[in-house]
């Protein structure tokens, strides 16, 4: 199955990350992380969560339920045993070769990353490439149309417990404003007239 590593900065934003696992919990890709990915994510939400007054023990509610339900979903998703490959990658900055080290150990496909410029094309072993969070979306939705729809109309299903609810429309119209605006532009296309989502 063509296996994909989520850098840190595409789990981040809760609604890239609900979609990216959704699609991948219908089969259209395997996601791949590793521990240090994990620790970057608890690190990062931690922070932003922070700023913006959410109490300790909520984060620490949120974060370990978080951590538990993308383990438990996708069991097989850790790379284990890429550190013995860091010192073998050079890219622009050494902070990210752990991400490249997990990708070649867990044999990835691509790395999923907006911060394209950290990884450069010939500093990564091949056939492994990167792809934005915009583009790798967009080619789930071209080559798995019905399971990418499926998904975000799952997502939609959950809204509105904690927060708005939102349609699939919604869901799609949001990705369009927030970093992957041809995947949403497309998604909207895929969804049909409004009223059915």
């Amino acid at each position: 199955m063509y296996s994909a590593l989520l850098d840190t900065c595409v789990l981040v934003p809760s609604r890239a990350r609900d979609v990216l696992l959704e699609i991948a919990s219908t089969g259209a890709y395997r996601p791949l992380w590793s521990t240090e990915i994990l620790d970057e994510l608890d690190r990062t939400l931690r922070l932003l969560l922070g700023k913006r007054g959410t109490s300790p023990e909520v984060i620490d509610a949120y974060l370990t339920r978080l951590t538990q339900q993308m383990t438990t979903a996708f069991p097989d998703a850790l790379v284990t045993d890429w550190e013995p490959l860091v010192p073998t990658i050079q890219l622009p900055d050494p902070d990210d070769q752990h991400v490249v080290a997990a990708a070649q150990a867990g044999r990835a496909d691509v790395i999923v990353t907006d911060n394209l410029a950290d990884f450069p094309p010939n500093a990564l072993p091949a056939p492994l490439t990167r792809q934005s969070l915009d583009d790798f979306l967009l080619d789930a939705l071209d080559l798995h149309p019905s399971q990418v729809v499926t998904a975000v109309r799952a997502i939609a299903s959950r809204t509105g417990r904690s927060g708005p609810a939102m349609t699939a429309h919604d869901i799609a119209a949001h990705m369009h404003a927030h970093g992957t605006p041809a995947f949403g532009e497309r998604l909207l296309t895929a969804l049909g007239p409004p009223h059915t989502g």
